[in-house]
């Protein structure tokens, strides 16, 4: 690894631990809206109960995320922005 490449890693990473430690904030923040898993869903035209078994997760944690309560973290985060922009591809690969 190049010098300047280790010292842009080492800056990002105390950047990360200032905004982990709530010394600093984050200069963007990427969100999943509530009304975009809604719209994802639609998208490929199932209802709440098959879509929430097609992802792996409750019908209630889906009704969640759509209505705001709650918003999904993690994989499911990652999944379904993945979703947004191709939803008959990963409609595809979770129908196996």
């Amino acid at each position: 690894m190049k010098d300047q490449d280790f010292d842009r890693l080492v800056t990002s990473v105390r950047q990360a631990g200032k905004i982990h430690r709530g010394e600093s904030e984050p200069t963007r923040v990427t969100e999943f809206k509530p009304a975009d898993v809604k719209a994802v869903r639609k998208s490929l035209g199932t209802s709440q109960s098959e879509f929430a078994l097609m992802i792996g997760v409750s019908v209630s944690t889906l009704q969640n995320w759509e209505q705001g309560r709650r918003q999904p973290e993690g994989p499911a985060r990652a999944l379904l922005k993945i979703a947004s922009k191709n939803p008959r591809a990963v409609a595809k690969a979770l129908a196996d």
